[in-house]
């Protein structure tokens, strides 16, 4: 009986060893999320602890060969979470005091030389939270879909790598393809969009350290065909971690929102996430309070987390607040179907596009104060 395409992909994978180690990559566990379709594509992506991009480059090589000489595989979509930017060597190479360089960043970090494969993105805006729970992936993907619908060419890359929500919310079934030797984004609700959701098992853990993350994020920037995109979101992780520093690194981002509900507790994390956009000089385009109020049937508005607070905070520390988000009853149930509020003729639509609208506007004005 002919075995399944993935155990004959799996043992195929098992004949190409670590040149590091001698032992193959299989049994090392480098090997994580293995999938394979009915139609022969085959995905997984190769954990790499340490080593340099070569290192990783040349082991995804073998990696992927070995996978396509598998008899009825039909395509291979694969990614390397491997990181070459050592600490000691950054650190060395930054300026003595580093007080013009707040990141210790001496030398051109791997993420900004990746970045550099982002030709046609114009513009590239990091949708932030100092704090999880607050609607910051929602409020990403139902904007990126406002500004689509506004007329601009829009990208939304899923910067989470340990809890990626963007297939979810946009309702993608489809896995991540390969086109010319580029990971092709999937298109939904007129945005082109890439999460590591949609290269790995979605039930699969991903216990990886700081720099794979990196190294994941650094893939999803660089070796996604992305196109022509006037704009590109990034919904980043909660807090302020590894994520956050390379898109820093990369030197693309134009600015940042950050998202925040009207409770103290998330409020001292924005006052936390605008102090490092704005220490490494990453302008911030504005302040979102999500779930500001909830609308009643009489037409009362009920303040279930606090009131304005986002906005006091923005105003507080000279941030332009972009406008407040109701807390719409149906959005979790919108959110598990993958039906975006930001479509249709939901009374979101309205307020995703006002948003949207004084987005592009602050991007305007980046563009003028760059220009001058």
């Amino acid at each position: 009986m002919t075995q399944p395409l993935a155990i004959r992909v799996r043992n195929a994978l098992a004949q190409v060893a670590n040149p590091k180690t001698g032992r193959n990559i299989v049994a090392e566990g480098l090997i994580q999320g293995l999938t394979t379709d009915d139609d022969g594509k085959v995905r997984f992506a190769l954990e790499m602890a340490g080593g340099g991009a070569a290192d990783a480059d040349a082991l995804l090589a073998a990696a992927k060969n070995a996978a396509l000489a598998v008899d009825g595989v039909s395509a291979v979509s694969a990614v390397a979470t491997a990181h070459s930017a050592a600490p000691a060597d950054t650190a060395a190479a930054a300026p003595a005091g580093g007080h013009n360089n707040p990141l210790g960043m001496g030398k051109k970090p791997q993420t900004e030389q990746a970045a550099m494969g982002m030709v046609g993105v114009k513009h590239v805006i990091a949708i932030a939270s100092g704090k999880g729970g607050v609607g910051k992936s929602t409020v990403a993907a139902n904007l990126a879909i406002a500004l689509a619908a506004a007329g601009y060419k829009t990208g939304l890359l899923d910067a989470d790598i340990y809890g990626p929500s963007l297939p979810t919310l946009l309702g993608i079934k489809d896995k991540a393809t390969v086109r010319e030797g580029k990971l092709a984004p999937v298109e939904a609700h007129g945005v082109r969009t890439m999460s590591i959701g949609m290269l790995v098992d979605p039930d699969q853990a991903l216990a990886w350290r700081g720099p794979m993350v990196m190294g994941a994020l650094k893939q999803l920037m660089n070796d996604v065909d992305w196109g022509t995109l006037d704009v590109m979101l990034v919904d980043t992780p909660p807090g302020t971690g590894d994520a956050h520093l390379s898109l820093i690194q990369s030197k693309r981002l134009t600015g940042a929102v950050i998202v925040s509900t009207p409770q103290e507790m998330a409020l001292a994390d924005v006052r936390r996430g605008i102090a490092l956009f704005r220490k490494t000089e990453t302008p911030i385009l504005g302040v979102i309070e999500n779930m500001a109020w909830l609308d009643m049937p009489d037409g009362e508005r009920r303040y279930v987390f606090g009131k304005g607070g986002a906005a006091r905070v923005a105003q507080e520390l000279g941030a332009p607040f972009l406008g407040a988000i109701p807390l719409y009853p149906d959005l979790g149930e919108a959110s598990d179907a993958g039906a975006p509020l930001a479509r249709g003729d939901h009374p979101a639509v309205k307020t995703f596009a006002q948003l949207a609208g004084k987005i592009a506007a602050a991007i305007q004005g980046a563009e003028g104060s760059t220009a001058e």
